[in-house]
């Protein structure tokens, strides 16, 4: 098939392309191009090649950051000890700080919560005690 393959060489975009215009113009063509971009694993996304693309790059990029002294996943140093001190203090620091920060906005959620709560039990008691003084009819 030759069209199948200068599809596969434009690559996956011009495989939804095809599927919109089938959908444009005839819904079952459309559906059948969009069954068989799937099951023929032309989309990489739907096959196993597409989770460990991203892993790949993940590992490569977290190579990179070890060998230029820059590794956000773990601990390295810099060479200067006091400047290490410094960071770690700093960074436990301003995670203390974090942490602090989250209780105080869950306590303060917590309080409107609780006064919002308190206000419509105080106005479901005057409405109920309004029905109980005026019998209807």
């Amino acid at each position: 098939m030759p069209f199948v393959a200068k599809l596969d060489e434009l690559g996956s975009g011009a495989w939804v392309a095809l599927m919109i215009l089938g959908f444009v113009f005839w819904w079952p063509v459309g559906l059948a191009l969009l069954a068989f971009t799937f099951w023929s694993g032309r989309m990489s996304c739907w096959n196993g090649r597409g989770m460990s693309r991203w892993q790949d790059k993940m590992e490569r990029m977290r190579g990179r950051m070890q060998r230029d002294g820059a590794d956000w996943f773990g601990g390295s140093t810099s060479g200067n000890r006091a400047f290490d001190e410094y960071r770690t203090e700093t960074l436990r620091r301003l995670e203390d700080e974090q942490r602090e920060f989250k209780d105080f906005l869950q306590r303060l959620r917590m309080a409107k919560d609780k006064a919002e709560f308190d206000q419509f039990m105080n106005e479901r008691r005057g409405r109920s005690s309004a029905d109980v003084a005026q019998p209807q009819g």
